[in-house]
């Protein structure tokens, strides 16, 4: 059936997942860059130039197999050749996920209560978005507990440093730390600095939480478009709960934007929820191949033109 359905798609309707992938990768430079200009960093930085940075880091976050962890890495280096410090990059790549999973929440609880009230809504949904609303809120309340106290700060970097410098010794066979104590502990205490600043200035979020509503509208927009260029319907809602189980998910898993993990549990909950299984397998798939082949056509060059203009990032997996 799901093959069936791939011969009927409607290509005009399918276009539009063009504009919205665009207005989705730019809403995430738009919360990241947001936070930095209203801290008087990178005032003297072009739309565009922000616009290919923001092209080059969603690149990196779906082609790179790393559970994230590179996007981090190389918007760091990225900024660093526009006099963004290490730990201000950090903080502002941490202001992303906060709003993007913030608005999230937000959302997905209107969408429950959508559901329960035209009566669509079971049991597994409602277990699914509690899963998922514990699972925003531990990940927000450690990142405060840990980042909010310089003395836990600090313990938390030498850990991490004993870690990562054990791993490498044990497991990777490296003679030479990988990471160096004292360089490590001021990253942090930058970072504990930045974020000090941020809690007496709450101001500086308010452009990141309207370009985090417009990034979570246009993620199940590209979803909703790619159903709907199968000629289905399929209840925002729940695509809203999907998206939100499978992003969490890609956290956790090492392959490129979480392929595998991603779609296998979308199509899952989809199913779960009453979406016929080959439509869910459909549109998902549907959905999924063509965001990355546009992650690839709109990000590899300019991310390849940054590496040629700056070197290679020495920190980034290749």
């Amino acid at each position: 059936m799901a093959w069936g359905l791939l011969d009927q798609v409607n290509f005009g309707v399918l276009l539009l997942l063009i504009p919205v992938q665009l207005i989705s990768y730019y809403a995430v430079g738009g919360i990241i860059f947001s936070y930095l200009r209203a801290k008087n960093e990178l005032t003297n930085v072009s739309p565009w130039s922000m616009t290919r940075v923001a092209l080059e880091l969603n690149f990196v976050n779906h082609a790179l197999p790393s559970g994230g962890v590179s996007g981090f890495s190389y918007l760091n280096w990225r900024l660093k050749h526009f006099g963004v410090s290490s730990s201000r990059s950090t903080i502002s790549q941490v202001v992303r996920y906060a709003c993007a999973f913030g608005v999230y929440l937000v959302l997905m609880l209107v969408a429950l209560l959508v559901m329960t009230i035209d009566g669509s809504v079971n049991k597994f949904i409602i277990y699914i978005g509690t899963f998922i609303g514990l699972t925003i809120l531990f990940a927000a309340l450690f990142v405060i507990y840990v980042i909010g106290s310089e003395t836990r700060l600090r313990g938390f970097s030498r850990m991490l440093t004993s870690r990562v410098n054990s791993f490498g010794h044990n497991v990777l066979r490296r003679r030479k730390v990988l990471l160096e104590a004292d360089k490590v502990t001021e990253y942090f205490r930058e970072l504990h600095d930045d974020y000090r600043e941020l809690v007496k200035q709450p101001g500086a979020l308010k452009k990141s939480l309207l370009w985090a509503i417009v990034y979570n509208f246009a993620e199940v927009g590209l979803f909703v478009v790619a159903f709907a260029a199968l000629g289905k319907w399929v209840d925002p809602a729940a695509i809203l709960v999907a998206y939100g189980l499978a992003t969490i998910s890609g956290i956790f898993v090492i392959t490129p934007g979480g392929a595998g993990a991603y779609e296998a549990l979308m199509i899952s909950f989809l199913t779960s929820a009453g979406v016929p299984a080959g439509i869910a397998l459909a549109g998902v798939l549907l959905a999924r191949v063509l965001l990355l082949m546009g992650t690839i056509a709109t990000g590899y060059i300019f991310y390849q033109l940054g590496l040629v203009r700056y070197g290679k990032d020495p920190n980034i997996s290749q």
